[in-house]
């Protein structure tokens, strides 16, 4: 099964291809990911980029849009503008080619990637002296949900408790470490990263329609703030 991956939440974003195959090892738990290529997509318009480099990375695997099985998109916290493309991008794909989408939290990749176990409060630099943290519970390689938030630094660190802070960010990192926090540096998330969490999503049932697929900002945009001043 091919999967093709997308992520455009920051600067610098990226797309992957990626195959879900039977493994002996594996054969009981289902399958096993296999990331073929992973390609940057460089920092800045996303829109005028992403459909030629998709196409460019299936012409050059020697694959078509045809062969694709599912889709798998990073649905945020990061770029409002960013984010916007990639889904509208994997919306419309999906739909044309009648095929799932699996919508992931860069958050809740980020808390699997660490490799810890138990309460982990996974957090991404948000600008503004602010934090995106998400508080999972992880087991195995599942991670649920306890609540995701916009955080000051400060606040961050005050709220991690017992649990074990895991960023990709290095200054977050060394802040962390600064302050006594028990912390896990993991590396730089990328499209390629995603797929192994959104493919357990789509086989397992909770992958989203191309109608019902969503940013997950976190923040909101200034024109919300600035409606809910006024």
């Amino acid at each position: 099964m091919l999967l093709l991956a997308v992520d455009t939440s920051g600067r610098q974003g990226s797309i992957a291809l990626a195959r879900a195959k039977q493994s002996r090892a594996e054969s009981r738990e289902g399958v096993a990911v296999e990331v073929i290529e992973v390609a940057p997509l460089s920092g800045g318009a996303f829109s005028a980029q992403l459909i030629p480099q998709v196409a460019a990375l299936l012409t050059k695997r020697g694959f078509t849009k045809s062969d694709i099985d599912g889709f798998v998109v990073a649905s945020g916290p990061g770029s409002f503008t960013g984010l916007r493309v990639g889904l509208a991008a994997v919306k419309a794909l999906a739909e044309v080619l009648a095929k799932p989408i699996a919508s992931v939290s860069l958050l809740e990749a980020l808390a699997i990637a660490a490799g810890l176990q138990g309460r982990v409060i996974a957090a991404l630099d948000a600008g503004r002296g602010e934090v995106y943290a998400g508080e999972y519970s992880v087991s195995g390689d599942a991670a649920a949900l306890v609540k995701e938030q916009l955080l000051t630094k400060a606040e961050a660190f005050a709220n991690t408790g017992k649990s074990v802070f895991a960023t990709s960010d290095k200054t977050l990192y060394e802040a962390a470490a600064a302050a006594g926090i028990s912390v896990s540096r993991v590396d730089v998330l990328n499209a390629g990263s995603i797929v192994t969490l959104g493919w357990h999503k789509i086989r397992t049932g909770v992958g989203v329609s191309p109608e019902n697929l969503e940013a997950n900002y976190i923040r909101r945009t200034d024109a919300e703030i600035l409606l809910k001043i006024s």
